[in-house]
């Protein structure tokens, strides 16, 4: 290196040690250059999938969470095996907890149902049917806002279907199901068993709407109906099955709170759960993929900071003259390490904002790009089957972000440390030795 040259780098603004390394990085038709951009892109590309996959599976999840509370009950109290009598009493005592925002009863009856359409075979099938009072439901679930199709109607012998399970049944709004309940069906038994020849006819129920529940799961597998017809299918009179605890905040502790409360200040003889105990499973599972997911993908930033460690070891080989003659004319180990860490620095720096960039492009347009692949090469990469959403969810984080873009920073810099090191340790009279 000419004595001009540094003098000209010792005049920069710059410390000369971050303007050599800045030099070096310039863009030139040489091999490093070429393995710098590779370190870029890797980094640029680690970044971004961190970013996409991350922002995903918490958008998935918590619009997972936030589709479960607007439909179910953020509590739910019950009586163990029997019918729940003086749900009245149970449901003012209930209100009187400041967290609470409303209680409504509810029945959940098995019946047998059988599609009645003008054309083709009746379908036989055997769902759980949800018995609500119309007057009080709105005020516990989001059912009522949900309807895409006919009205919200829990008149006698009406029926509200999911939409997942009016389209495999195909049935409409104004259509008619036979319902059979399971204690008219017990009592024909033990007719028949008596010897006499009793027959229990089904009764009639019209569709009188069909919802939405964002979730495919309780669009397959949830009807509703109103309170009495529920109770006249399951025989139990005025009793209900249990009674539906909604909260001002629905979030963990407030109901785990509220669950224990409950659970506590009622008389024995009660059950009290809530939505995350019924969802333990599934919600728990998404936190653990989650946080796979991110130490896996991890690894990707890894194997770009081998890369840039590779590219630096390289350097100091090609630029061993110039290191002895840096450290002739005076220069520190400390400052040889600082052009290293520099470069190292600047290439973690160049592919974070890159990353950023691009993983953010990638959210903004994750459903049209979910869209193109499915329609032009005729894929199904999100089925909502699986998934339980029509299209791809995601919430950008700050503590994520941050996570991701700082944990790459450190990594980079740290793969500058062993060439750094190196470089530092060199000897000017090794380094000159051949020339």
């Amino acid at each position: 290196m000419r004595v001009t040259t540094l003098a000209a780098y010792v005049m920069s603004p710059l410390p000369f040690e971050i303007a050599l390394a800045l030099r070096y990085l310039r863009p030139k038709r040489t091999f490093v250059s070429i393995i710098t951009l590779i370190c870029v892109l890797g980094v640029t590309l680690g970044v971004a999938v961190l970013m996409i996959v991350i922002a995903v599976m918490t958008g998935f999840g918590e619009q997972l969470r936030e589709r479960i509370v607007g439909f179910s009950a953020h509590v739910r109290v019950e009586a163990p095996e029997r019918p729940l009598s003086g749900w009245k009493n149970l449901a003012a005592v209930v209100s009187t907890n400041p967290a609470v925002r409303a209680v409504a009863p509810y029945v959940n009856t098995q019946v047998l149902m059988e599609t009645q359409p003008k054309e083709g075979n009746p379908r036989p099938f055997a769902p759980v049917v949800r018995g609500v009072d119309p007057s009080l439901e709105p005020r516990v679930s989001d059912v009522a806002s949900n309807i895409v199709s006919g009205r919200f109607d829990l008149g006698p012998n009406k029926l509200l279907l999911g939409t997942s399970l009016a389209a495999a049944l195909k049935v409409h709004v104004g259509d008619r199901l036979s319902v059979y309940s399971l204690p008219a069906l017990k009592r024909m038994r033990e007719a028949w068993e008596a010897g006499r020849r009793e027959a229990s006819l089904a009764q009639n129920f019209e569709v009188s709407g069909i919802f939405d529940a964002g979730l495919y799961d309780l669009n397959t597998s949830v009807i509703l109906t109103g309170l009495e017809d529920a109770q006249d299918l399951h025989g139990i009179g005025e009793d209900v099955t249990g009674i539906t605890v909604m909260l001002h905040n629905p979030d963990m502790p407030t109901t785990s709170r509220v669950e224990r409360e409950l659970w506590s200040g009622l008389d024995g003889g009660y059950s009290v759960s809530s939505w995350m105990t019924d969802n333990s499973q599934l919600l728990g599972a998404l936190v653990v993929e989650k946080n796979m997911m991110f130490y896996l993908l991890f690894f990707i930033v890894i194997v770009a900071a081998f890369g840039i460690m590779s590219a630096l070891i390289t350097f100091v080989v090609q630029k061993t003259r110039e290191i002895g003659m840096l450290k002739a004319l005076g220069a520190t180990p400390r400052q040889v390490a600082l052009i290293f860490l520099t470069q190292s620095l600047a290439v973690g720096v160049v592919g974070v904002v890159c990353g950023y960039l691009l993983g953010w492009t990638g959210i903004r347009f994750r459903n049209e790009f979910l869209h193109f692949m499915n329609s032009t090469f005729g894929l199904d990469l999100f089925p909502a089957q699986l998934y339980q959403f029509q299209e791809l969810p995601a919430r950008i984080v700050t503590s994520d972000v941050v996570v991701i873009c700082g944990g790459s920073l450190v990594i980079c810099l740290l793969a500058g440390v062993l060439p750094a090191l190196r470089a530092a340790w060199l000897q000017p009279v090794q380094a000159l030795r051949n020339e």
